[in-house]
């Protein structure tokens, strides 16, 4: 058996092999990393579509960074397939699933799988790292086991480790290189190899004394974001209702230099992260504790709730210039979940896409990043943004504010806007109605 230090210097010369078993955004993003940092990269995925893309040189990936993706390309120490025994003789896997909710209850049944693969392939003197976003105890207790289903003890024979993803998709401020990586492994051995791998692709590694303390400080980040959202969405339907500005009262709020972090209001929680990883919590807690995480589930259910509300205030200011919302135009600008990516994943702007359809309005949605949606089971396609559609459109529902929409242009054209996220600001006009 090959002992940690032969993989502790085959790490420090970038001679390590690497293996990146899942090809979305975070694995792409890995994989192109690792392949910049000069260690020879295979990415692995069962998408044939998606990995001859890849192959191709052509990012198909929603939320990675073109000029990483490119930069890793051009490195020219990467390929991507669909076989499994390109895991074989590799000195680095990575498993990077999708980690999915399904009636509130985690579906792990792709790390499961991966590990299965992965185990069925494993040779001494390996380092697996973990990245799914997951409950505590899921790299010890699930994905540990099936590992060892091999025949090798995870410790002794190779190391394991659990590293949560970072990335923030459309986030040109923080990448992956310079958003600090949290790892802990089942050992402080395959803690520090662990680290030691991430050090080659980060600028900053931050070391806690298991896998289980990694998990949990990835579900914290987000449920601290789903909390402070639902926070501050409530506030915006109590503002409403006292006739207060939400955003000057935010606003105000965030001038005070300490003890105070500003989060915006808006139609919902969408993405990756922030709808799912609290859900992963409030399951555990449910099971292991016996009883509801409070906080947390209340969010849920206020963050929930703003779709509804989102299409009542579109409703009210249809009212408010004398059209109904049945058999309205209403244009829908941004199915995204975010600004400037094309993931749609839980995107509550096509949960407010459908309550107004299912109230008779006719909808529309034009977003230069996605060309179709799902909405009440009808595929449908993206409008071309023209002065044509915003005369015609009885609202436009600004929803996710892309920075590729000339919003001056819009505001132009359009009788109505409903400006979902305060895109207008200051510059806000006679027809925009803000949440």
């Amino acid at each position: 058996m090959r002992g940690t230090a032969v993989l502790r210097r085959r790490i420090l010369s970038r001679q390590a092999t690497v293996a990146v078993v899942g090809q979305g955004y975070v694995g792409v993003s890995l994989a192109c990393a690792a392949s910049e940092a000069g260690f020879p990269v295979v990415g692995i995925d069962v998408d044939a579509a998606r990995i001859e893309d890849l192959g191709r040189g052509v990012l198909s990936v929603p939320g990675v960074s073109p000029t990483l993706f490119q930069a890793g390309i051009d490195a020219g120490n990467i390929r991507f397939t669909t076989e499994l025994d390109a895991i074989v003789d590799v000195d680095v896997i990575l498993i990077c699933v999708p980690t999915p909710v399904r009636d509130h209850t985690p579906d792990l049944s792709f790390v499961e799988r991966a590990a299965r693969d992965v185990a069925e392939r494993l040779s001494p003197g390996r380092l697996v790292l973990l990245e799914s976003t997951t409950y505590p105890g899921t790299t010890e207790d699930l994905v540990r086991p099936i590992l060892e289903v091999s025949g090798l003890v995870a410790g002794r024979d190779f190391m394991l480790a659990y590293s949560p993803e970072r990335i923030d998709p459309g986030n040109d401020e923080f990448g992956l290189r310079n958003t600090p990586k949290i790892v802990g492994g089942i050992s402080p051995e395959a803690t520090g190899l662990a680290s030691l791998f991430y050090e080659q692709l980060v600028d900053k590694v931050t070391i806690v004394s298991s896998c289980r303390a990694a998990e949990l400080a990835k579900l914290l980040e987000n449920t601290f974001r789903h909390v402070n959202i639902a926070l501050v969405n409530e506030m915006a339907t109590l503002c409403h209702e006292m006739g207060i500005d939400v955003w000057e009262v935010t606003e105000a709020a965030a001038t005070k230099p300490f003890g105070f972090m500003p989060f915006a209001p808006g139609p919902g929680v969408g993405g990756h992260c922030i709808p799912l990883d609290p859900a992963y919590l409030a399951w555990q807690v449910r099971r292991d504790a016996g009883h509801q995480f409070r906080i947390l589930e209340q969010a849920q259910d206020i963050n929930a709730q703003m779709p509804g509300y989102v299409a009542a205030r579109i409703g009210d200011a249809l009212n408010d210039v004398g059209k109904p919302v049945r058999d309205a135009r209403i244009l829908v600008l941004g199915v995204a979940y975010k600004p400037d990516v094309g993931d749609i994943r839980e995107s509550p702007s096509l949960d407010v896409m459908t309550m107004l359809y299912k109230r008779g309005a006719d909808v529309a949605f034009s977003d230069p990043y996605a060309d179709h949606v799902q909405v009440n089971g009808v595929m449908m396609t993206s409008t071309e943004l023209t002065q044509r559609e915003l005369v015609r459109a009885d609202c436009v529902a600004l929803l996710t504010p892309h920075h590729a929409y000339d919003l001056d242009w819009i505001a132009d054209h359009a009788m109505l806007i409903f400006d979902a996220r305060n895109a207008f600001g200051a510059n806000r006009r006679a027809n925009v109605i803000r949440l």
